[in-house]
């Protein structure tokens, strides 16, 4: 019998050997040409938003028209029209705009006459600081809620934690912000109604040199515990508003994946050498249930940036989803592309940030 094996041994044929990790990956380029065409996918993304929105805009006349028609006579608007040149063919305006928007210049709003350049720059932080802790939240929420729901999977508390995820993502974020001001601004008195930072703390900022734009590290490089306290609390409210938004999403992504994670082979084996569930939850099953959070974050981050036009509006957070709900009131449709052109800009880098990371820890993503 040990003859016949070895015999048959020798006769089987040799194993193929494997093949590089470069060429199993689909399209031969590897993570380097992955990268370079995640990236450059960007530069039509934002075009057609761009075009979109120009052309949109434009469905109810010019943007002159729009923003000061009836404070004007009508020889006074068509003097304006034609020095803006919103008397020439959409066409041209068009190819305009774009050679403006590659040098830089995205016009000058007609309500306040600002650059529109000078507006994403000084409200653009804001935002992603809004953004940033909203993240915080939902991660702070969502990670630890749906550990504790796949472990007591089919329990009254995965039952209630599953009804507290759909509550939080379909919940409006003008609702939920209403309600915690009513609670913890009017009624409890603990938190600020609104704003970015109170009149004091603005007079602090301002002894700042070369300020950034995030309120948190600016309060941080001061060394003033009582400017931390104040930023701290005026972002609290808007922070958890915006971020259930999203960290019920989170929570049930993580309990549906560590569920499916609990139940592989290596995990029974684990669980019959007598490792403790709570070890098996946060060693073995909760790496692989972050991947999708990490891939679907992207998409979350354009929710959150919708999100935050209402965020912004309910608490008088002067981002750039505070400046569009006004230049939108205003109908000033110059400021209106400007802010919608970078708000596209921050999604698309945000998706190609996610793709990169992704494809670095997840080995199902080929390219």
């Amino acid at each position: 019998m040990t003859a016949d094996v070895a015999q048959d041994r020798q006769d089987a044929p040799a194993p193929t050997p494997a093949a590089p990790a470069s060429t199993r990956r689909r399209g031969g380029g590897g993570l380097g040409r992955y990268i370079l065409t995640r990236f450059l996918l960007i530069i039509p993304t934002v075009l057609i938003l761009m075009t979109v929105v120009f052309f949109l805009m434009r469905i109810t006349g010019d943007p002159i028209t729009a923003a000061l028609g009836g404070r004007l006579s009508p020889e006074q608007l068509a003097q304006r029209r034609a020095e803006a040149g919103y008397d020439r063919p959409l066409a041209v305006q068009y190819l305009d705009y774009l050679w403006g928007v590659v040098r830089g210049d995205f016009g000058t709003t007609y309500t306040d006459h600002t650059p529109v350049a000078t507006i994403l720059t000084t409200y653009g932080g804001a935002t992603a600081e809004l953004v940033i802790y909203a993240v915080i939240v939902a991660l702070l929420v969502g990670v630890p809620l749906g550990m504790l729901a796949a472990r007591s999977r089919d329990r009254w508390g995965d039952l209630a934690l599953r009804v507290l995820a759909i509550l939080g993502y379909a919940t409006p974020v003008f609702f939920v912000g209403l309600l915690l001001k009513l609670v913890f601004s009017v009624g409890l008195g603990w938190l600020p109604v609104a704003g970015r930072i109170s009149s004091r703390g603005e007079l602090t900022m301002g002894k700042i040199l070369n300020p950034t734009p995030f309120y948190l590290l600016d309060a941080i490089r001061l060394g003033d515990a009582s400017l931390l306290a104040d930023v701290i609390s005026h972002a609290i409210l808007p922070a958890i508003a915006l971020g259930l938004l999203t960290g019920g999403i989170f929570l049930r992504l993580v309990r549906t994946n560590m569920i499916g994670t609990l139940e592989m082979p290596y995990v029974d084996s684990a669980r019959s050498r007598g490792v403790r569930e709570a070890r098996l939850t946060s060693r073995h099953a909760l790496r692989p249930a972050l991947i999708p959070i990490i891939t679907v974050m992207g998409m979350q981050v354009a929710m959150m940036l919708g999100g935050a036009v209402l965020t912004e509006t309910t608490f008088e957070w002067k981002g750039l989803g505070y400046m569009l709900a006004e230049y939108m009131a205003n109908r000033d449709y110059v400021a209106v592309q400007g802010i919608v052109m970078m708000l596209a800009v921050i999604v698309a880098i945000s998706n190609f940030v996610v793709d990169v990371i992704a494809a670095l820890i997840d080995p199902r993503v080929r390219y």
